[in-house]
């Protein structure tokens, strides 16, 4: 009896299993600076004794308001410094009502929500454009380019810019799409912007064509962007299908949008009442 067959399916999975943990140093290496940055940065405006109650800080707010600690990190390092005489990080926000989304009935209001927002925006552009593969990628705040947030389909990601699935790594930050909303190649004319391996990743996935949508906010700025990949070529999309995927595309960057001044300010404000009630003193993690 040939034992060539078993041999096979445990060197590939062994193989993929290699991949796994060097998809996930090389996220943890393109985190780890930002996280680092972030840490620096609240050690010296609390008097904190150490990096590990800055992170200790950072986990707090993450978890009470279930944001991401690198999207935490990123606004953080961006973000104005809080004027040490006012009791508020941002005392003149105004806070808006929740945008309405009508191509999805998941509970959205609170905290918690952002993943299952992404997960319906990625699933309704599937359902519309009938393809099983794709990907919804935003923009980064402090590091630029796109980071994958939520896939199907395709090989997990490692990353944004170097991801098989990225099509691109600056999209335009406003404006209209760089081809026709009906283009079957992609509305950012991303063929140039594969390298080699990415190109090949794809084709190695399946995809033979794809169509991506900007998700853009009120203004028509450029938030990130969703996309559908398909197994064969397509001659364009219908005026129906352009106008669902335009709807998604529009409702998702305003609540996306609407997340950031809302929900992630909140949270950094959690972190700056605490951050200001136990200036100098040790936080340890939850």
């Amino acid at each position: 009896m040939s034992t060539a067959g078993p041999a096979a399916a445990d060197d590939d999975s062994e193989l993929e299993r290699l991949r796994a943990e060097v998809r996930d140093l090389r996220a943890r290496a393109r985190v780890y600076p930002l996280i680092s940055q972030a840490q620096g940065m609240l050690q010296e405006r609390y008097a904190l004794p150490d990096g590990e109650s800055a992170f200790a800080l950072m986990q707090r707010a993450s978890q009470r308001y279930n944001v991401k600690l690198r999207t935490l990190a990123g606004f953080l390092v961006t973000a104005p410094c809080p004027d040490r005489r006012e009791r508020l990080w941002f005392p003149s926000r105004v806070r808006r009502p929740e945008p309405a989304l009508t191509f999805t009935s998941a509970p959205r209001s609170g905290s918690g929500s952002r993943g299952a927002v992404l997960k319906a925006v990625l699933s309704h552009a599937l359902a519309v454009t009938g393809a099983d593969m794709g990907n919804v990628q935003l923009t980064g705040r402090a590091r630029g380019g796109l980071r994958i947030e939520e896939h199907t389909g395709h090989p997990p990601p490692s990353s944004s810019t170097s991801s098989p699935t990225s099509a691109t790594t600056e999209p335009p930050a406003r404006g209209p799409p760089a081809t026709s909303p009906r283009s079957p190649c992609g509305t950012w004319r991303a063929t140039r912007c594969f390298s080699e391996p990415a190109r090949q990743a794809i084709l190695a996935a399946g995809s033979r064509a794809w169509h991506s949508v900007p998700l853009t906010t009120a203004s028509g700025l450029c938030v990130g962007m969703v996309s559908a990949h398909l197994d064969r070529p397509v001659q364009g999309l219908t005026t129906a299908q352009a106008k669902a995927l335009d709807t998604v595309g529009g409702q998702a960057g305003r609540w996306l949008a609407w997340h950031d001044h809302t929900v992630v300010l909140d949270a950094l404000e959690h972190l700056h009442a605490l951050g200001r009630a136990g200036r100098g003193s040790s936080f340890r993690r939850s």
